[in-house]
This record gives structure tokens, sequence and C-alpha cells, in this order.
């Protein structure tokens, strides 16, 4: 008789949910009725969740390797799974609450506001997630020129086109994709995105255990010798300050590669009620997590070794000599851009949602010219700024650390934490107070760390930085 009536009091709960969330559509202002919209089920959440985490950032993690090596490095990657699983859910589970009395929040600085109050979610979060969600599509759209560059030179070694051209070619195809009207009219994209990073990472994978293994013979001419190719050096390079910073560097590196910044826009997707489903889509994306960033990080340092570059694909060439077939380069970089594109216009959702608040009229219809032409406008402009900037700045990358160090530490590892706490109010006595107090305090001392760390990497760097420089 109690299990019962336990499971009618949880059913009451999320039938008063699903039917006070026409009441609140009516409340909603433009941004939130017209890009967050609550349709979607907790496969098309996976989705979206995968598509966020499970990015080419992952391509770096042999990179970060060369400054941990092997028990920190996969130490650090397990540790990042685990607290970014435990926060995501956190935050979920924080959302799921207010919702279940009457306050759901579909934006990031709505949840700030209502837990920290209006400072902290005026002044903060908001301008903090807007600087990591924008940040994320000035670094997709410089990537996905790369990348073309890539293609380019691979069949034309002495042409002529910059850097700035190719990133200019791959924002108009963000230019396109910019206009899909609502965060849930990406479900079918992300779906595909999900499938690509799989795509990409196995050819990451694949190529890197190749030339590990069988291509050190094709090398030998190359070195002049009788070695078998590239000797794999895992030591750590630099005095005792290099490779302090180097630490602090990588954990920047892995952090942002597990950075999500905009979960409670994801779980805003959901259609109510929406117990439980964030965990479902979670699990999926953490089962695409398990198969791609250890596998990646693991063979690209495998094979090597120190000499791993920011990108493990530019390992596959060797002074313009493609170590793997160029079809292979290729195909690798068009899954690539393909997944990029599909990254970018996620992380394209909060300014969106912002310019849609701004420009739009809730009171007329989505379609209506009085709310598409404003639309138009202003994502075309958005996306022709953040074009620009990475067309400027090919060394966006260092400037991404930073923006990662003081971005996705405190909302993904520091902020859930606290939600958790202030909302639920866990016994001081119990772990998980404690457990979450401790998480809190350890990455926000990393964040400061690893915020100098890539500040002092772009000071290092600083020589080399052009405009518009073709790199």
């Amino acid at each position: 008789m109690g299990v019962f009536s336990i499971s009618s009091i949880a059913v009451d709960h999320e039938v008063e949910e699903a039917a006070a969330a026409p009441q609140q559509q009516k409340d909603l202002d433009a941004g939130a009725l017209f890009v967050l919209k609550s349709k979607g089920s907790w496969v098309h959440c996976g989705y979206h969740l995968t598509t966020s985490i499970v990015a080419p950032p992952l391509l770096s993690l042999p990179y970060a390797f060369t400054f941990l090596g092997w028990t920190a490095g996969i130490l650090c990657l397990v540790v990042g799974a685990l607290v970014t699983f435990y926060s995501y859910n956190l935050i979920s589970l924080v959302l799921e609450h207010n919702a279940k009395m009457g306050r759901r929040h579909l934006r990031f600085r709505d949840i700030a506001h209502d837990i920290l109050g209006s400072k902290w979610g005026q002044y903060y979060v908001g301008p903090i997630q807007f600087m990591v969600c924008y940040g994320a599509v000035v670094a997709s759209t410089l990537l996905g020129g790369q990348c073309l560059k890539t293609i380019y030179l691979l069949s034309h070694p002495d042409g002529s086109m910059k850097l700035f051209e190719f990133v200019i070619i791959f924002g108009c195809l963000m230019l396109i994709l910019a206009q899909v009207p609502s965060f849930h009219s990406l479900r079918h994209i992300n779906m595909v995105s999900l499938l690509l990073c799989l795509a990409y990472s196995a050819c990451a994978t694949g190529g890197s255990i190749y030339i590990g293994s069988f291509i050190k013979e094709l090398i030998v001419f190359s070195l002049g010798n009788s070695s078998k190719g590239p000797k794999k050096d895992y030591s750590l390079s630099g005095d005792t300050q290099d490779r302090i910073f180097g630490i602090f560097n990588a954990i920047a590196i892995i952090a942002t590669s597990y950075g999500n910044g905009i979960i409670p826009e994801i779980q805003a997707t959901l259609a109510p009620p929406v117990k439980g489903k964030m965990f479902k889509g979670l699990c999926i994306c953490y089962t695409m997590i398990a198969v791609t960033f250890f596998s990646v990080a693991i063979s690209g340092y495998w094979a090597f070794g120190s000499q791993s570059k920011g990108l493990i694909l530019s390992n596959f060439l060797d002074n313009g000599k493609a170590l793997v077939p160029k079809w292979f380069i290729l195909m690798t970089n068009m899954f690539t851009i393909m997944q990029l594109s599909a990254v970018g216009v996620v992380y394209l959702q909060p300014t969106n949602e912002v310019l849609e608040r701004t420009f739009a009229d809730p009171a007329s219809g989505e379609f209506s010219a009085r709310n598409v032409i404003p639309r138009l406008i202003s994502r075309s402009l958005s996306v022709v700024a953040a074009t620009t900037i990475a067309a400027m700045l090919p060394f966006f990358g260092d400037i991404n650390s930073v923006i990662g160090a003081f971005g996705f530490m405190p909302l993904d590892f520091v902020l859930p934490m606290v939600f958790y706490n202030l909302t639920f109010k866990p016994s001081k006595r119990g772990l998980i107070f404690w457990v979450n107090v401790s998480i809190a305090a350890v990455f926000s001392a990393l964040g400061v760390v690893a915020a100098v760390a890539a500040v002092r990497q772009i000071s290092l760097d600083a020589k080399n930085y052009r405009l518009f420089a073709n790199v």
C-alpha cells in the first residue's frame, strides 16, 4: 500500500508538471518560446549532449598527454569523466526540482538568478556563458577552415590560397545552418553529428595505430639510417617550471574537452515531464565519450609520444608527406568538418536565444515576417562576426584556453555543486555536502592556475601572432 501511494504521488507530480506547461509557455519571452522549444525526447537530448561534448577538441587529448605522461594523463581523463557526469546530473536534478516546484528554468542565467541572486545571473553567469559559447563558435569556424586548408594542400601542395579564405568558406556553411529556427530543430543534424564523431575518432585511432605499427619502414629512407621509424619518446620535456605550467595547460585542455556550458538549455528542449530524461541522455553521451576520448588519447600518444601535435591529425603529415593514404586524410578531415558545423551551430543557440529575445515579438507567429526578417539579419551578423574573428586571429586556440579556464571550469565543475547544496541543503555531516564542496574548491583553484598557465602561453607565443596569419 505504501509503495502504491509513493508511486501515485510521483505520477501526480508529473501530471501537474505536464499540466502547468501550457501556462508556462504563454509566459515565455521570444527567446525561450522560439529557440528553446520544449518538444524533445531523451534520445534527442542525448544527441544534443553528444554534439556539444564529443567534438573535435578531443583530437587534442594526445597533446595533453605530452605534458602529463601515461599515468597522470589517463587518471585526468577518468577523473574528468566521473566529475562531469556527476556534475551534469546534479544540475539536472536541480532543474527537475525547480520544474516540480513550478519554476522551470530554461537558461543557465535563469537558474543562477533564482538560486544565487539577480546580479550573479546578470553579471557573472550570463556573460561567462556567452563568452564560452561564442568562443566555441569562433574556434569551430577556425578549425573548420584549417581542415579545409589541409584538404586543399593535399591536392595542391603549392597552392596559393590562404587560411582566412578557407575560414570564410566554412563561415558560409555556418551562415546557412545558423538559420535553423530552434534548438529542437537540430535533433536530426545532431544525430548525424553523433555518427560523425564516431567516424573521425575511429579514423584518428586507426591512423595512429597504422603509423605506429606498420608505417615505420617507409620512414627509413627519409631518416637516412637503419631505424625502423621515429622513436617513441614518452619523456616530459622542459625544466621544472615549464613542466608545472604544462600540467595545468593540459588540465585546461581536458576540462575544455569535457566542457559543455549549456546543460540547462539542452534540458529546456525536453518535453515535460522532464524527470529522469536527462540522465538517459547523459548515458548516451558518456557511452560515446568512453568510446572516443580514450581511444583517441591512448592510440595517439602511443604512436607519437611527446611529438604529438595540438591536433593529432597534423601528425598524419610529415613535412608535407602523408604517412597514411591521402584519401584517408581527406575522409577524416571531411568527417571532422561536417561535425564542426554541427558543433558550431549548437553553441550558437545561446546567442540566438538572446537575439530572438531582443528583436522578436512573442505575440507574432514564429515564421511571420515580423520575426523572420530580424532573425535572418541578426543571426547572419552574428556568424559574420565570428567568422571575421576566426580569420583575423588564427591563434585563437591560445585564447580559447583562457576562455576554457575562466568559463568551462566554473560553469561545469563548480556552479552545479553550489546549486545542488543551496537547493537541497544536504546535511553538513553527510558525504554529499563535502564531496560537492571539495570538488568546487579544487576546480576553482585549478581554474585560476590553468588561466594563469594559458595567459603565460599566450605571452610566449605572442611573437608569432599576426592578423590574418596563414598558419
